[in-house]
């Protein structure tokens, strides 16, 4: 099985890339959310950790924003308790998945926490940050205080570039984007 790891900063493109491979895509921002709403174990636990703004069940983006708004040391102890639970996610995923040739893991901080163990092939998604901000500002969720803590977590593009076998430029114009998954796509079937 080839795992790709699709990187890039937050809201370069990353799971649109993921899905324009065909294949079976992990993707660990909807799995945070599914997390979020479905496990009571997860809930405790922020709840203990975080009480005076983690509430009800199931648990609530804006919570956990306001969260890490009001401390960014929050988010340390968000990670704490939810990442743990997505690595299990993953390696079920991967485990469901192990006669599938290719599949795309779309993990933002894959590197960071230094997930790309084994024959993992990067691509790296590059935006403009103009683009990236423009893009951003379409989600109902966004927020530029939380979108700053979050980026401050990741590598920068610098890093990411460099440690990838593959990157694409995102203008976030499909047609072109769609072609440069393809190209890589069968590059890397062909190796």
């Amino acid at each position: 099985m080839i795992k790709i790891g699709v990187i890039g900063k937050i809201g370069s493109g990353k799971s649109y890339v993921s899905k324009q491979f065909s294949c079976p895509v992990f993707n660990a921002d909807e799995e945070v959310k599914k997390i979020y709403f479905n496990n009571k174990k997860c809930f405790k636990k922020l709840k203990k950790e975080l009480p005076n703004f983690i509430y009800s069940f199931p648990i609530k983006k804006k919570e956990i924003g306001n969260a890490i708004l009001k401390k960014s040391k929050n988010l340390k102890k968000i990670i704490k308790i939810v990442h743990p639970i997505v690595r299990i996610r993953m390696k079920n995923f991967l485990t469901k998945h192990k006669n599938k040739k290719i599949v795309v893991l779309d993990v933002p901080l894959l590197l960071e926490n230094k997930l790309n163990k084994g024959n993992y092939v990067l691509v790296c998604v590059d935006a403009k940050n103009k683009d990236i901000i423009k893009n951003l500002k379409k989600r109902k969720t966004y927020n530029r205080k939380i979108f700053n803590i979050l980026k401050n977590f990741q590598l920068p593009i610098e890093i990411k570039r460099k440690k990838s076998d593959y990157v694409i430029k995102n203008n976030f114009k499909s047609l072109m984007l769609k072609k440069n998954v393809k190209v890589i796509k069968k590059i890397i079937l062909s190796k």
